[in-house]
């Protein structure tokens, strides 16, 4: 009775922890540690892994691993204990691998081991196994703590991977309508897509949080949309503006702000779209910001996109040399330019950047 009772309490307390774990991860990746960080804690393993079904080749795909030394060889459909187990749908104990007629010779290095389906409204999206290097008897009572462990998985994955799929969906779209509004300007063909890569490059030297990359990518982006409002006879003018014409032009950065800021899942680039004119000497637009009040991703995307605007031919002028936008970005630094960017920008792989962008037909994620 005792022993029922302590069993019984081992697996509400599993269900409980990851249960709050993972409910709300939305990363496939990270779901597959946490499993495996569980599963070590309650269960006696070596090793661990959880693996993903290709539905192109049919193969399991390794997304997160526990105690392997070695690369693990592809697993596919119906072939070896895992594949015998994605292909039935069922979970099995093994406790003498290397007597089963499934053994794989000079593939699996463990004595005893455990698998389950991840399976999902029914459907087997993949496998989690677990095993040790030393003869083990695993239990009905353990194999029962796993597959919950691997159903409470199954539906992670699951709504991660739909996430992905909205989140894909969601940055196309963006992407789309930047290039859409971009196509307007013909010679600034591929700009949005050099600043996106200058100022992730940045933000990567930078140590950025993996939120405010998320910000800065949408705001390098995005941050010309305001121009869908700006007058073709000025925006397109193959000549030097006049003050009047500079003064339409540099709405744009408000204009973008009013677009985006109708649309809650792009708020979050509101600082770079709105901002990233302002000056870090406070002599800039909009609003005349300076220094760290200017969000970090606008004072990013200001070096960024003034080099790539020194870099690129006009009708009225022809762009710079690298080294002479260089020049200019240091001249600058501490008036217009935050210098712990300019610093940034010059420390990071710029150039593979800029040939990164320049070698793609569109902006990709």
């Amino acid at each position: 009775m005792a022993s029922e009772m302590l069993t019984k309490y081992k697996e509400i307390t599993l269900l409980y922890d990851i249960v709050e774990k993972i409910s709300s991860c939305l990363d496939t990746k990270e779901v597959a540690r946490l499993v495996i960080e569980e599963a070590r804690r309650v269960i006696k393993l070596s090793s661990v892994s959880v693996l993903l079904l290709n539905k192109e080749t049919e193969t399991l795909e390794l997304i997160g691993e526990f105690g392997h030394d070695q690369e693990q060889p592809t697993v596919s459909w119906g072939v070896g204990i895992a594949g015998s187990v994605l292909s039935s749908g069922r979970a099995e104990i093994v406790n003498d691998v290397h007597s089963d007629p499934r053994f794989v010779e000079g593939v699996v290095t463990i004595c005893s081991l455990m698998c389950a389906p991840l399976k999902a409204k029914d459907t087997v999206v993949g496998v989690i196994k677990l095993g040790s290097d030393q003869p083990v008897t695993y239990t009905a009572e353990d194999l029962k703590l796993f597959t919950t462990l691997a159903s409470l998985a199954a539906v992670a994955i699951e709504n991660a991977g739909l996430y992905e799929q909205l989140k894909e969906a969601f940055y196309t779209t963006v992407y789309t309508l930047a290039e859409t509004i971009e196509k307007r300007d013909p010679y600034t063909g591929n700009h949005t897509k050099r600043v996106m890569e200058y100022s992730l490059a940045i933000g990567k030297n930078l140590g950025l949080s993996e939120q405010d990359m998320a910000r800065l990518q949408l705001g390098a982006v995005l941050h010309d949309i305001g121009k869908i409002g700006v007058r073709d006879s000025v925006l397109l003018k193959e000549s030097s503006l006049n003050d009047e014409e500079f003064e339409q032009i540099k709405k744009h950065a408000v204009y973008g702000e009013e677009i985006i800021s109708r649309i809650a899942s792009l708020q979050s680039a509101i600082p770079g779209v709105k901002h990233h004119h302002e000056k870090f000497n406070g002599r800039g637009y909009p609003d005349g910001l300076k220094g760290e009040e200017i969000d970090i991703t606008a004072r990013i995307i200001a070096v960024a996109d003034s080099f790539d605007a020194m870099t690129t031919n006009r009708p009225y002028r022809q762009g710079l040399s690298l080294d002479e936008a260089f020049e200019e970005l240091r001249k600058y630094s501490g008036s217009q330019f935050d210098p712990e960017i300019v610093d940034a920008f010059f420390a990071a792989d710029v150039m593979e950047a800029f040939f990164a962008a320049n070698s793609r037909q569109k902006i990709i994620l």
